[in-house]
């Protein structure tokens, strides 16, 4: 949790004084010289210390200036446990003085910061689970229509969840490049919209016989669907782009706590589905003349089903109010990209040299979650199973849902537990999710071979603890980090488009696992299950970059070296092997690696950017000397940094309009 507060910069009359966020104490030197013949970067005390924030911040870099991922084993442990109960002590006493100034403030932070960002997805588990919850409902009160298929089509019937499926395909990839194309801003409004009014269809559908309501129901489905599947690349790109509070994007908090803010947002998902679940048991309870129990009156399925699509349609339309008037700057880091390039519609070449530079990390990403939906969506398989043995009721829906809110639990935990460690150095995105798919792998198979066993008195315990365990491990692993690194190993012009392909492939999963379990049997399923678990590891490991603690602005700038046509320039801790793949390793993009190049290439792509914000700026921003150096509110540029480019610019900088003006104005004092 970072802190609101703003971060006042000191005058530039006390330049060796000022206090900078991860700034390294390094002795102080002499004064640069304003000629700029002693700009040479990293020749000084002086010029290592007004940068060491930068170049060398300490929650990456120890004292003696070595990254933490070229540490040895033992070291790295023991500096990145140091880091770690630094930023947590910061934390407790940030929420402890929350508390004390406001007892409730921590929930409105946590309302902010994870509710709302993660509110789309929320709303989608939600109803998208309410379908599946729905279906054992349907099939008890329409027998005729549901179950034995007498009166409604079997293709009708398996269409609602074809269409579900297929319209969250359509709709990821349609966003994915709308967001990349038109910006976040119109991608987030556009799928409240849609959820919206897809609701509202849902709610109201109706026909003149049953099948007529069917066809209804599923096409109302599949447009509501178009919006779900958008919120999975705009969520997660734009949970990834604003990173802190007050609308600043802080490169520590990006480093430290990145993947928490996202699978905060994204475990929202789990709270949707626990929301509906007891939503639904308290309605058939309400209007099935107080009982759970069967048989189900036809007006208390249809009360149950109107009004749990309704009462979102009511978060929704709230959803759509904030996202238009509320939620101003989402896409501004994509304009910024757009702006360094001079691109003003969708990034063809970005897309291009995705292909070519970053196609290992595509298979990681997209191979990795068409795994992931296989088994997520083979999970309910257990449950069947041991409800049958272990229940004196299984037609009781209220049995099924309360075992479903159990799971949901257990799901949740795994949630929370991947959001509090996915930042961790030593154990990460990478390792999270080779281990998640392996403890799935082994979930699956065991019971496989002894199918009989499990599935019966016996040993209908342990299979039902390993289905409790497939669900924990499936959160806490490659359910919560795909969405995460979908957008995250790409750079920001096409990270939507890469996230929603991605996600696609990831349904194209659940396509299949849906169509393929109508032809085979459940003994059969379990067989062919747990290789997917493997095949997901095996991906993982060998094209998925570890970008655990390596911000996003570190990236960027390696993806302007390749847009440059200078990828073997590039010198900094994105090419360290440690953040990358095993095939990209085997490809060679380590060996540009080098930390004492990247000193003098950061500090002069600074002097840069530096450069190109001043001579752009007009006569009023520039008039006072201590006011706002333009540069952006990230905790890197500072005003003392802004100083000493002033005062080392080379001298044929004078003629550059405004900027120029203004170091001719201030060498003459």
């Amino acid at each position: 949790m970072s802190s609101d507060a703003p971060n006042h910069a000191q005058p530039a009359g006390h330049p060796h004084h000022q206090v900078i966020p991860g700034e390294i104490p390094v002795p102080h030197g002499p004064p640069a010289s304003d000629s700029g013949d002693d700009s040479v970067f990293g020749t000084t005390p002086e010029e290592r210390r007004i940068f060491s924030h930068v170049t060398r911040p300490d929650d990456s870099y120890t004292p003696e200036g070595v990254y933490w991922a070229d540490l040895p084993l033992a070291q790295r442990w023991t500096f990145v446990s140091a880091v770690d109960r630094k930023a947590a002590k910061e934390e407790l006493a940030t929420i402890g003085a929350m508390v004390k100034k406001d007892p409730l403030s921590p929930l409105g932070w946590y309302f902010r910061h994870a509710v709302i960002p993660g509110a789309g997805l929320g709303l989608e588990g939600y109803v998208l689970f309410s379908i599946g919850n729905l279906e054992p409902l349907f099939k008890q009160v329409w027998p005729e229509c549901w179950g034995k298929h007498q009166v409604c089509s079997t293709n009708w019937v398996a269409s609602v969840t074809y269409l579900e499926i297929i319209g969250i395909m359509v709709g990821q990839v349609f966003v994915g490049v709308i967001g990349d194309w038109v910006g976040r801003r119109w991608g987030l409004i556009q799928d409240a919209i849609i959820m919206f009014i897809g609701l509202l269809m849902l709610t109201a559908s109706w026909g003149l016989t049953l099948q007529g309501w069917v066809i209804c129901y599923a096409w109302s489905l599949f447009f509501y669907s178009l919006g779900v599947g958008g919120e999975y690349p705009i969520t997660a790109t734009s949970s990834l782009e604003n990173v802190s509070s007050s609308g600043r994007l802080s490169t520590k908090e990006d480093r430290l706590h990145r993947g928490r803010r996202v699978t905060m947002a994204f475990l929202m998902q789990g709270w949707g589905q626990f929301v509906n679940q007891v939503l639904l048991i308290v309605l058939l309870v309400i209007f099935n003349s107080g009982s759970g129990s069967p048989p189900y009156s036809q007006s208390a399925a249809q009360y149950a089903f109107r009004l749990s699509f309704a009462f979102p349609a009511i978060g929704t339309l709230w959803l759509v109010y904030y996202r238009t008037w509320k939620m101003p700057n989402p896409s501004k880091q994509l304009a910024a990209a757009k702006a360094r390039t001079s691109v003003t519609g969708y990034d063809v070449t970005a897309l291009k040299y995705c292909f070519s530079h970053f196609g290992g990390r595509l298979i990681a990403t997209a191979g990795a979650w068409f795994c992931n939906d296989v088994f997520f969506y083979g999970n309910k398989l257990f449950q069947g199973q041991f409800i049958s043995v272990i229940s004196h009721d299984p037609k009781n829906l209220l049995t099924n849902w309360s075992w479903n809110l159990v799971n949901i639990v257990v799901s949740l935990a795994g949630y929370y537990l991947a959001s509090f460690l996915i930042d961790n150095k030593m154990y990460g995105r990478k390792m999270m999710q080779q281990v998640g798919f392996f403890m799935c792998f082994l979930m699956f198979v065991i019971p496989a071979f002894k199918y009989d066993y499990y599935t019966s008195p016996a040993g209908i315990h342990a299979f039902q603890a390993m289905y409790f365990l497939s669900s924990f491990f499936n959160q806490f692993g490659p359910n919560s980090v795909t969405f995460l690194v979908a957008g995250e190993v790409f750079p920001t012009p096409i990270r939507a488009t890469a996230h929603g392909f991605s996600a696609c492939m990831g349904k194209a999963g659940a396509l299949l696992a849906s169509v393929l379990y109508n032809y085979i049997d459940t003994k059969t399923k379990f067989l062919v299950v747990p290789w997917f678990g493997l095949a997901g590891m095996l991906l993982t490991y060998v094209f998925l970059p570890d970008t655990t603690g390596l911000d996003l602005k570190e990236q960027e700038r390696r993806w302007r070296y390749i847009r440059e046509g200078r990828t073997e320039e590039y010198h900094g801790v994105a090419v360290n092997p440690k953040h990358l793949s095993v095939w990209e390793r085997m490809m060679g993009l380590a060996k540009t690696y080098d930390p004492e190049k990247d000193w003098k290439a950061k500090v002069a792509d600074m002097r840069k950017e530096w450069e190109d914000v001043q001579a752009a700026r007009g006569p009023k921003e520039t008039e006072n000397n201590h006011a706002d150096h333009g540069m952006g509110d990230d905790g890197e540029f500072s005003q003392e940094i802004h100083e000493f480019f002033k005062r080392s610019a080379p001298p044929g900088l004078h003629n550059r309009g405004v900027l120029g003006e203004k170091i001719a104005i201030d060498s003459d004092k």
